[in-house]
């Protein structure tokens, strides 16, 4: 690999452009733990990158993989379109996050990461009637990526420093990084359990009813690598409870075999609501990122599909994947699925919830919920062409197939209204005629 012929163009970040282009150094391979330098000398990566090639470089199953997957479909999108790939590695992710965070929102990197584990924090609170709830809290020399929000609940003054404001409502507890009685420690230091105190003095002052959430490393990285004290997380996930804060762990860094363990919530025994990740979730071989989320914190729907505006969006997406459903072939399986379902809607159920069924697959829950919950409003939208697949041969053709918004009803676009009316007599909670006239068709 050659030099390049001009260096003007490329805008470094983190790094003194003008000074390294003045005597630049260029790495043209990696193999393994070395790079290769431009002029052939071995480099070892005693970093793996940016704390991000955790299995080594060039992988040759890595290599393959995306050579593989590339050739076959390069992009796709997610805005209601899918690939059976994407739905595995989630499930796949979930099985390495600590019991309960298994719900993965995937993003291209670290900082998206952040960005959206604080939106999804904050999202949450507003969900639950806890509007009041927008303050972010993050740690002295704790670093959380580049966007806006990451920059904010950090604590580096210099990422700040010219970015005026940014996310207004943050503060920040007090950094561990203890010199004068953890100099010499061995592993986790001893002393500064109790600066996870230092949260309760956050409390005092802004009110609990305020904070959203708490975002720290759980080994911090970029301000040196600081093992957090004994007890230390342990304590600041007390806290949290006490007063029901969010608990964030940015495991961008520690997460997929950095400090021994998947995640460094395993390595220390310690449990947050949302973990951030990236960096070795790829080894780095392409950008991505996510977050991984626990839907059973304190009720079911509070995390998966954020209710707004009163809806309550569907649950539990992902179990009809994990047991391989195809109600065509299963009808047995079919109906265990959304009897589960229906059992977890009843059970978290609020009056004036709307529940939105927006997958073939669930079809039979409204049925299945109003024998639970008879006052339950429930509104279809379903993903699929109306109504060409065969399993709507199974289906209660009395549920009319509609989507359902807070400020009303509107029909799905592609239903065939005439086929819906000459096979749907009714709908609960509005006259499919009165609903027709609505929309003017």
């Amino acid at each position: 690999m050659t030099e390049p012929n001009d260096l003007s163009a490329f805008w470094m970040p983190f790094t003194d452009n003008r000074g390294f282009k003045a005597n630049p150094r260029m790495l043209v391979a990696a193999k393994d733990m070395h790079y290769t330098s431009a002029s052939g000398q071995q480099v070892l990566d005693a970093t793996g990158g940016l704390w991000c090639v955790n299995a080594g470089h060039s992988r040759p199953r890595i290599v393959e993989a995306i050579r593989a997957i590339v050739g076959q479909l390069d992009y796709a999108p997610t805005f209601q379109l899918g690939h059976p790939l994407a739905f595995e590695a989630a499930s796949q992710l979930a099985l390495l996050m600590p019991q309960g965070l298994d719900r993965i929102f995937f993003a291209n990197s670290g900082s998206e990461a952040v960005d959206s584990a604080l939106k999804i924090a904050l999202a949450y609170q507003r969900a639950r009637g806890q509007g009041s709830r927008t303050r972010l809290i993050g740690r002295e020399r704790g670093y959380h990526g580049v966007g806006f929000g990451g920059i904010s609940v950090g604590g580096i003054v210099g990422n700040r420093r010219q970015f005026g404001t940014l996310l207004t409502g943050v503060d920040h507890m007090r950094h561990t990084h203890d010199l004068a009685r953890n100099a010499f420690a061995r592993g986790m230091p001893q002393h500064g359990a109790e600066l996870a105190d230092d949260l309760e003095r956050i409390v005092a002052l802004h009110g609990a009813d305020t904070i959203a959430a708490v975002i720290v490393e759980p080994v911090a990285g970029s301000t040196g690598v600081l093992i957090p004290p004994v007890g230390y997380l342990q304590r600041l996930r007390e806290i949290c409870d006490r007063h029901d804060i969010l608990l964030i762990f940015d495991e961008v860094i520690t997460a997929f075999g950095r400090v021994g363990r998947a995640t460094a919530a395993e390595r220390f025994g310690v449990t947050p609501d949302i973990i951030t990740l990236a960096k070795g979730l790829t080894n780095a071989a392409v950008p991505m990122g996510a977050v991984a989320v626990r839907l059973n914190r304190r009720e079911v729907r509070e995390f998966y599909e954020v209710v707004s505006n009163g809806v309550l969006w569907p649950l539990f997406h992902y179990l009809i994947d994990k047991v391989h459903l195809d109600a065509r072939r299963d009808w047995d399986v079919y109906r265990q699925v959304n009897e589960r379902f229906a059992d977890v809607i009843a059970e978290h159920y609020r009056p004036g919830d709307v529940v939105w069924v927006h997958d073939y697959q669930l079809a039979l829950v409204p049925q299945l919920l109003r024998a639970r919950v008879p006052e339950a409003r429930i509104g279809f939208f379903l993903h699929i062409p109306f109504p060409s697949s065969e399993v709507f041969r199974l289906l209660p053709w009395r549920e009319a197939i509609l989507r359902v918004h807070a400020r009303g009803v509107k029909l799905a676009p592609q239903v065939d209204l005439k086929l819906l009316a000459a096979r749907t007599p009714g709908f609960v909670g509005a006259d499919l005629a009165n609903v027709m006239n609505e929309a003017a068709l």
